[in-house]
C-alpha cells in the first residue's frame, strides 16, 4: 500500500545517505516496524506494571515442592 507522509528534508537526506536512493522505502518500512514493535512492548510493560505477583507454590519450601513434584509423576 502506498501512503503519503510529510517528512523534513534533512531527514529524507539522512535516510538517503544511509539507505541510498533505491533503499529508502525499505529503510522506512524497517524503521516503522521497529517503532511499532517498541510501542507494543511498551504498552505490554505498562499493562503488566500494575500486576501483583501472588507468589508461587515453591516460594516457602523449594526443596519440598520439588520432592512433591517427583512423587506425583
Amino acid at each position: 500500500m502506498r501512503v503519503h507522509i510529510e517528512v523534513d528534508d534533512d531527514l529524507v537526506a539522512a535516510v538517503g545517505r544511509l539507505a541510498g536512493p533505491r533503499g529508502r522505502s525499505e529503510f522506512v518500512r524497517d524503521a516503522l516496524r521497529a517503532a511499532v514493535d517498541r510501542q507494543l512492548r511498551a504498552q505490554s510493560l505498562r499493562r503488566a506494571a500494575g500486576t501483583v505477583d501472588a507468589g508461587h507454590d515453591w516460594d516457602k519450601d523449594p526443596a519440598g515442592w520439588v520432592e512433591r513434584q517427583r512423587q506425583v509423576g
